[in-house]
């Protein structure tokens, strides 16, 4: 018999998300990484895995956490309190390398998964679509590229923050675009202490 969500409880639909073995082609193997409460206020939407994450199983264990943490204003232990932050990639698992780095997320799992988990999370107040993968899909139509799209994120707020990824790779596109870190960084930071204070 298939299963109704969200007629179960979060923790079982997040189990069967963990439990997951669709994509059993990826290099590293599944080993799906998301976390949720049904209280959390703030979402963030970012791409896949990496492979220190995959090897930890916790999202956001790398460089690129670290610097989203110092974006957001959060200390480890905030950034990972799931009561108030929710975390659910595109792709849920290490989608593998290309030439240029990682490939990118299996297109199968946000079908699959991401209207079931944000039908349980009714609290939500924002959500962060972190890098281009999360912003095509979830702001269709409009600015094209991430450049327009992070640089007019007014059009998208209160509801969400469109935001380039925090990747050492994306260094470049910091520099060339200092209003990021000058006008939007403080910005997000004092949103994100409002919601959570």
């Amino acid at each position: 018999m298939t299963k109704s969500y969200p007629d179960i409880p979060l923790h079982d639909l997040l189990a069967d998300v963990r439990a997951c073995s669709h994509c059993t082609d990826l290099p590293l193997g599944p080993r799906p990484v998301v976390m949720a409460e049904a209280s959390a206020r703030i979402l963030i939407i970012g791409q896949a895995p990496g492979t220190r994450v995959h090897a930890s199983g916790i999202p956001w264990d790398d460089p690129s956490g670290d610097r989203l943490r110092l974006w957001m204003g959060l200390s480890r232990d905030e950034f990972y309190n799931d009561a108030r932050i929710a975390i659910m990639p595109m792709g849920f698992c290490y989608p593998g390398r290309g030439k240029s780095g990682d490939l990118p997320p299996r297109s199968a799992c946000a079908p699959k998964w991401h209207k079931q988990i944000l039908d349980q999370l009714p609290n939500l107040e924002l959500t962060l679509l972190v890098g281009q993968y999360a912003q095509r899909y979830y702001l269709q139509g409009g600015h094209k590229t991430l450049t327009e799209r992070v640089r007019h994120w007014r059009d998208y707020w209160p509801t969400c923050l469109p935001m380039v990824h925090p990747s050492p790779r994306n260094q470049r596109w910091l520099q060339n675009n200092p209003w990021f870190e000058s006008d939007v960084v403080p910005f997000l930071r004092q949103q994100i202490a409002t919601r959570l204070n």
